[in-house]
This record gives C-alpha cells, structure tokens and sequence, in this order.
C-alpha cells in the first residue's frame, strides 16, 4: 500500500485519493479505509517511514553522541526549503482524524526508536515520549514559528538539556527504593 502512494506521488497528475491509491495497490478501498481513515493518516504514514530511512536514529549506546548526531541532523533538516512537510502532514492527520490514538499509533515508531536509543545507553528514567517532547518539539516549534533553531549553535544546547534532564530523573526502580538499616 505504501510503495502504491509513492508511486501515486511521483506522477504529478495523479488523482491522490484512497480510492485511486487502492485501485493502484490491487485492493478495495474499504480496506485502505479500515486501516487509516483518511488519505492524510496514509500520507503520514509514508512521511514517518520515510524519515525513519532517511535520518534513522542512531543508538550506539553513547548517549551524548547519539543525541548529538540526531539532533544535528534534525536542525539541518528543518533549515531547508521543504522543512515542515512533516509537521503539516501530521497536523493535517490530526485535524483529519477523530480519534488522537489514529495519529499517536502512526508517531509510535519514532518513539520506539527513541526508545531504543535510550536503552542502549542504558537510561531508564526518561521514555521515548518524553525525548520526543524534549528535542522534536522545540525544533518543530521554532521552525514553525519561523526562526529554525541554528545547528551549529543550538545543537549542543539541546543536548545538554536533554542530558540534564537525564541526570535529574531517578530510575523507576531507585526512586522507589527505601534506604535500608
């Protein structure tokens, strides 16, 4: 279904709709229906997809460095001409959808890989969800504004808090820990 979307967008003249994309993929459109709704839901999905490939998250177990390349990579990303295609598509599928779980299920994946960054670094205190609220948001809220966050200057900066963030968030397990006799 998501190579019968990519194929409908690199033809300029093409009827993008669930139906014509359906009818591209060999399936009935109900069936594109169930799984998501609208055509922005699945034009979001192909967008996240997308952008996992493009500017995967790297999870090496040093925690500073990966933050560092991702981050660096993400403000790069968001000084460039076509910089909020994600974030409008997710707005559009939000605005789109009645049910907030439709897009959160669509975003889940990049939390994992967060997640998953996260882990190999051994943190246990901060989730996936919350690095994404800690860096992506930002970023998108600047660019969005008008005024992208500079890479070579806010790059460290964000990091930092995110670092800081780390460091002041006990473990699950430690904060709930009584000290012993």
């Amino acid at each position: 279904m998501l190579a019968a979307v990519r194929e409908t967008l690199g033809e300029p003249d093409a009827e993008l709709t669930i139906p014509a994309v359906a009818q591209r993929a060999g399936v009935h459109p109900t069936t594109v229906y169930r799984r998501w709704r609208t055509i922005e839901s699945l034009l979001l999905e192909v967008v996240v997809g997308d952008v996992r490939t493009s500017s995967p998250v790297p999870a090496s177990g040093d925690l500073r460095a990966d933050l560092t390349e991702y981050v660096g990579r993400l403000l790069t990303s968001l000084s460039g001409p076509h910089a909020l295609g994600m974030l409008r598509a997710l707005l559009a599928a939000t605005r789109a959808s009645t049910d907030p779980h439709d897009v959160m299920a669509i975003v889940q994946p990049r939390v994992d890989d967060f997640r998953a960054m996260l882990e190999a670094a051994g943190v246990t205190g901060v989730s996936g969800m919350q690095l994404v609220e800690l860096v992506i948001a930002p970023a998108y809220l600047w660019a969005q504004l008008g005024a992208p966050l500079d890479p070579e200057h806010d790059t460290a900066r964000l990091v930092d808090a995110v670092l800081a963030v780390v460091r002041a968030t006990p473990a699950p397990d430690a904060a709930d820990r009584t000290p012993g006799p």
